[in-house]
């Protein structure tokens, strides 16, 4: 066929004439059929106007098309399949087919046979095939057809929300078109390409025919429409990623590891992502489109993570959740009892925008990552111990103290928290200098706000890694997080401050994600920053500063001949029972040292910010000469047990100064105290659709009643997201119950385990289960649930029984 290329109609997409061109000259040329065309016009807007009063006529000028899917291909509809084509009747469009089944060509081929929808989702930059059913053969010669897709409350070609896919006889790459593959009798089957810069998101999909006898378009059927997503598959993607394997892993694997504790107690949980679960792209989506933003910026991936950064937080914008670190979560959910993404995106949607409570930064983090993996952003969970939160842009840690080494309270706004999980997501920035694609970190913890919304990034690791805060977005406020300094500041006389003391290796310890293709921790630490001590991490920690609010803080090092460290015996204390821990001076001068030393052990939110004050001492200790010396420190269950909060988190903080030289010691350690696990025991075969049970078991490790404990379960292809009101379980008591449920895939799996309680969290569990495929093919849905339990251990007391409901 004859195509031409013109701006005319779909601006900087080529397009195919109509049959409009020369329009004064046809007019000359045959009056009276340009008559009859008028008349033909004005009858069918009469018909649409009143039908009753204006007829369809004899010869069949207007067809209404119905979009439906194309179960019938090889009937005739009544035409006669061996006579000749008549290029002046309709030509109207039957049926589409998308070929959208999750086995078939498109799905597989553009990786999204895992979602859970019988919608057309495919990637952009990657073409898909279609079949089209005419109310008769298809002429390529005097027959004109396109496509239509619109996305967003008002599609504007230039702007490429409303796009026009023309008929072309050959498709090139990076542009909207479409070719003929095969044109059978009335059918025809077309491969329709899309630009690798395609807005994301779901286009409702038209067809426009035209011939001798008028234009016709289809009616829109929300059935056939498409939902368009990044694609790591496609080189000219900026999202692209060349590693099979890490695709797999940052865009497929649907669960994730998510770490947390201290850097000397790296404690872990499972985390169901579950991008693929049905509901879920829809909810991404509804997120995007809830934001207000405008659809023609959701192409470029960097938009679309600050978008989706600020929208899963509530502070400004009424997003996905509701955060809270008071410690009251009575008129929510204990942001440790979740262990999913699914439950809360779904609770989102189908609250129409209801913030859900509550979360803290591990479950955004969680959420993040499916969102941009749903979306087709590869990212992951990224876990930073001894993370600092910089509310001053100076880029250091400022610790203000009186003229008695007294912490001034009001002054000291920066923390350093225990840990901190945010995400990175790949991708390329061409709006950065060279070097600086590839990972970039971006938070949805709402801490502080950037341009005026609580969201962070996306900041090159690149960019970080070199000091270089001046590039956007954010790199600032994550450069404090992994690499500041710790400066010490004490008030003088006439109200100034001197700087006293630094710790420069004390902040940004143990990056941890999960490794690719196991469950193995990874340590990326070496992604954020060059080892600590070394000339190029010193030359990146000054080249930073040099941007922020107290660059005069950096001046010759001093003299310092004391040290002092923490350490932490084994695997550390545990819930419920006494701890030590051991304070090593050391002396490296061959004179005696005499230590002026100030302890305190306080309980801790995670975040940083002190809750309670458990104990405080002093004393003089003296080092000898080319020697260390160490003390122990002891704290008592009775002392903490009252005070704990989330993740049971402490910091000793030791302050001393060496009375022979006026050095300063300074040294904040944070440590948790361990908590039991869950243990879950699979019973029985996994099977899709036969009924199964696991045993999960717990042992109370605290010397007191656990009150109104509840369990959750959840497993992605095993079971929906469960909530069993347990009761209180006695003092060190050991207790089981059994869940029943029906696999409903097969394939490897994971089932996650939760326990909420007041006096205890952060008790979890998982376990894998390989289910295997029913070959009888039954259905396990009518199958019913049911739970048994048993109780024993020392001083168990059996809880109240309450009401369960199959």
């Amino acid at each position: 066929m004859s195509v031409e290329r013109s701006s005319s109609r779909v601006g900087r997409f080529p397009s195919v004439t109509l049959g409009f061109e020369n329009e004064t000259e046809k007019e000359n040329e045959n009056p009276t059929e340009n008559n009859a065309q008028k008349e033909n016009a004005c009858s069918r807007w009469w018909r649409k106007v009143c039908p009753c009063c204006c007829p369809k006529r004899n010869d069949n000028n207007t067809t209404d098309t119905m979009i439906t899917g194309i179960g019938d291909l090889d009937k005739d509809d009544g035409i006669n399949e061996n006579k000749p084509v008549d290029g002046n009747s309709e030509l109207d469009v039957k049926s589409i087919d998308l070929l959208k089944s999750k086995s078939g060509e498109n799905r597989t081929e553009h990786h999204t046979n895992l979602y859970q929808s019988d919608d057309l989702i495919i990637r952009r930059g990657q073409s898909f095939q279609m079949w089209i059913t005419l109310s008769r053969p298809f002429n390529p010669s005097t027959d004109k057809l396109h496509l239509e897709l619109k996305t967003g409350p008002l599609p504007s070609v230039s702007k490429e929300t409303h796009v026009l896919i023309p008929l072309v006889e050959e498709l090139e790459d990076n542009r909207w078109e479409a070719a003929v593959v095969t044109n059978k009798d009335k059918k025809l089957k077309l491969s329709v390409n899309s630009p690798p810069t395609a807005v994301i998101g779901r286009y409702q999909l038209t067809v426009e025919t035209s011939c001798a006898n008028g234009p016709a378009t289809s009616k829109h059927d929300p059935a056939n429409d498409i939902y368009m997503l990044f694609n790591p598959w496609c080189e000219d993607d900026v999202v692209f990623m060349d590693s099979e394997d890490e695709r797999k892993e940052y865009i497929l694997n649907d669960v994730g590891r998510i770490y947390y504790g201290t850097q000397d107690q790296i404690g872990v949980r499972t985390w169901n992502y579950g991008q693929f679960d049905n509901g879920i792209l829809a909810a991404c989506l509804f997120i995007l489109e809830k934001s207000g933003t405008p659809p023609s910026g959701w192409g470029e991936p960097v938009n679309v993570v600050r978008i989706i950064s600020a929208m899963i937080n509530s502070p400004d914008d009424h997003g996905v959740l509701e955060g809270n670190w008071s410690g009251d979560y009575s008129n929510g959910t204990s942001p440790t009892a979740w262990s999913s993404s699914v439950q809360i995106l779904k609770e989102y949607y189908e609250n129409k925008g209801t913030p859900v409570k509550y979360g803290q930064c591990w479950v955004f983090a969680g959420i993040f990552t499916t969102v941009l993996r749903c979306l087709g952003i590869p990212s992951r969970t990224v876990t930073n111990f001894n993370s600092v939160h910089d509310t001053d842009v100076s880029l250091t840690v400022d610790v203000y103290l009186d003229e008695n080494l007294e912490s001034i309270d009001n002054l000291n706004t920066d923390s350093v928290w225990n840990f901190h999980v945010w995400n990175d997501c790949w991708m390329a920035r061409p709006d950065l200098p060279p070097g600086n694609g590839g990972w970039q970190a971006v938070d949805a913890t709402p801490q502080e706000t950037s341009q005026g919304t609580y969201c962070c990034g996306p900041a090159s690791l690149a960019a970080v890694r070199n000091g270089q805060v001046y590039l956007k977005h954010d790199c600032p406020f994550v450069f404090a997080e992994v690499n500041s300094d710790k400066i010490y500041w004490q008030r003088n006389v006439n109200g100034t401050f001197s700087q006293i003391h630094s710790e420069k290796k004390i902040v940004g310890h143990c990056i941890s994600t999960k490794a690719v293709g196991s469950d193995e921790r990874s340590d990326i630490t070496n992604l954020y920053k060059y080892p600590e001590g070394t000339e190029e991490e010193r030359i990146a920690v000054e080249t930073a500063c040099h941007y922020g609010s107290k660059s005069y803080a950096y001046s010759p090092p001093t003299a310092e001949d004391v040290s002092i460290e923490v350490t932490v015996d084994g695997e550390g204390p545990k819930m419920g029972e006494d701890g030590k821990l051991t304070i090593t001076l050391r002396n490296s001068s061959s004179q005696q040292r005499t230590v002026d030393l100030h302890s305190q052990t306080t309980v801790m939110y995670y975040t940083g910010v002190c809750k309670a004050t458990i104990k405080t001492d002093s004393a003089d200790v003296t080092v000898p000469p080319n020697a260390g010396k160490n003390m122990p420190i002891h704290f008592i269950y009775k002392d903490y047990k009252d005070q704990l909060v989330d993740h049971a988190a402490l910091m000793l903080t030791l302050l001393g100064r060496v009375k022979e030289t006026q050095q300063v010691l300074a040294k904040q350690f944070s440590f948790r105290l361990r908590t039991p696990d869950l243990i879950i025991k699979p019973i029985g075969k996994a099977v899709v659709g036969e009924k199964m049970a696991v045993e999960i078991s717990f042992t109370n490790p605290l010397p007191q009643v656990l009150k109104a404990v509840i369990f959750h379960v959840e497993g992605l292809g095993l079971v929906a997201a469960r909530k069993i009101n347990y009761g209180d379980i006695g003092s060190c008591a050991s207790v089981s119950l059994t869940e029943h449920f029906a696999p409903t895939l097969p394939g490897p799996r994971k089932l996650l385990a939760s326990l909420e309680c007041k006096q205890l969290t952060n008790v979890h569990g998982v376990t894998n289960i390989t289910v295997e495929e029913n070959s009888n093919a039954v259905s396990g849905s009518s199958l019913r649930t049911g739970r048994n339990r048993r109780w024993g251990g020392v001083n168990s007391q059996r809880p109240v029984y309450p009401q369960y409901h199959d």
